[in-house]
C-alpha cells in the first residue's frame, strides 16, 4: 500500500521541483497568483481580528487569532497561489544547483510586489464593507492599534520576531508537502501558522494588510477616536510606519525561511546531494 506521505528526502526533492517550477512562471501568472495569495493571507487576517478583538483575557484572544488566520495559508496551499514567505523556500534549489539565484530573485521581487497589490485589494474592500463597525467601532479602532504598533517596532525586535515567523511559516510549507490529501495538508498547515500568529511574530505579507487596513481606517474618525491614541502614535499609520516594519520583517521572513529553514534541509541531507543531481544530469542527458 502507498504510504500518504512523503519521507524527509521526498519533501526535499518535491519543494526543489516546485522551486523549479515556480522560477520559470510566466509574469503574469506570476502577478495574478501573487495578488491571490495576498489576498488569502488577509482574508486570514481579517477573520483572526474579528474573532479576537474583543477577547479582553490576553492570552486567549492570542489564541483565538492565532486559531483562524491559517485559513490564509490553507488556501495558498491547497487552492495555488505564490506566496513570497513560502517560496523563500527556493533557495534550496539554487543550493542543489537546479536553478539559478537571478530566476529566484526575479521570482520575489514580482511575488512580493503582488502579494502587496492583494493584500491592499482586501483592506480596502474591507474598509468600504463596513466590517470595521462591529463592536460599536471598536474593530476598527484596533486595526489603528494594529498598524501603530507594529510600525513602532524598532528595528532588531521586527527583525527577530521576522525570522521566527517564517522558520514557522516555512515548516508549515515543508510538512504540508508530506502530505498527498487535502486533509493532511490543512492540518499540517495550520499548527504552525497558529503557533507564529499565537506568539504575535511578524510576517511581511500578513502585515501589507494590517497597515493599509490602518491607513484606511485613520481616514474615518469614529475609529481614531475609538483607537484612543495619541497624534504621535498616530503617525505611526502611514509610510514611515511601514517602511520601518516591513524592511526589518522582510529580511528576518528571508534569514527565516530561506537561510534557516532551506539552508538547514540542504545541509542536513548534503550526503544524498551529490547522487541525486548525477541521476538528474543522467535522465536528462537520454
Amino acid at each position: 500500500m502507498e504510504s500518504k506521505i512523503l519521507k524527509p528526502t521526498e519533501i526535499r526533492e518535491a519543494t526543489i521541483k516546485a522551486g523549479e517550477t515556480k522560477a520559470k512562471i510566466g509574469l503574469m501568472q506570476g502577478i495574478i497568483l501573487g495578488i491571490l495569495a495576498g489576498a488569502f493571507i488577509a482574508i486570514g487576517g481579517a477573520v483572526a481580528s474579528v474573532g479576537s478583538h474583543s477577547v479582553t483575557n490576553v492570552g486567549l484572544g492570542k489564541f483565538v487569532g492565532g486559531a483562524l488566520f491559517p485559513i490564509g495559508l490553507i488556501l495558498v496551499i491547497v487552492c495555488g497561489a505564490e506566496l513570497f514567505t513560502g517560496n523563500n523556500l527556493m533557495l534550496l534549489g539554487v543550493l542543489e544547483g537546479r536553478f539559478s539565484f537571478k530566476k529566484v530573485l526575479r521570482n520575489w521581487v514580482i511575488v512580493y510586489i503582488s502579494n502587496f497589490v492583494g493584500a491592499t485589494i482586501v483592506s480596502f474592500l474591507v474598509f468600504q464593507s463596513g466590517m470595521l463597525n462591529v463592536s460599536g467601532g471598536k474593530l476598527g479602532g484596533t486595526a489603528i492599534k494594529v498598524a501603530a504598533t507594529k510600525g513602532g517596532l524598532s528595528f532588531g525586535v521586527a527583525f527577530a520576531s521576522g525570522i521566527l515567523c517564517n522558520i514557522l511559516v516555512c515548516l508549515a510549507v515543508w510538512g504540508a508537502t508530506a502530505s498527498k490529501d487535502v486533509i493532511g495538508k490543512v492540518v499540517m498547515s495550520w499548527f504552525p501558522i497558529m503557533a507564529f500568529v499565537t506568539c504575535g511574530f511578524e510576517h511581511c505579507v500578513a502585515n501589507m494588510y494590517y497597515f493599509t487596513l490602518g491607513i484606511f481606517a485613520k481616514s474615518n474618525a469614529a475609529y481614531v477616536q475609538a483607537s484612543g491614541l495619541t497624534s504621535e502614535k498616530l503617525a505611526l499609520v502611514g509610510g514611515k510606519g511601514i517602511f520601518n516594519n516591513l524592511l526589518p520583517v522582510t529580511l528576518g521572513n528571508l534569514v527565516g525561511g530561506a537561510v534557516l529553514i532551506a539552508g538547514a534541509y540542504f545541509l542536513a541531507y548534503k550526503s544524498n546531494n551529490k547522487s541525486l543531481n548525477n541521476a538528474h544530469s543522467t535522465t536528462a542527458n537520454n
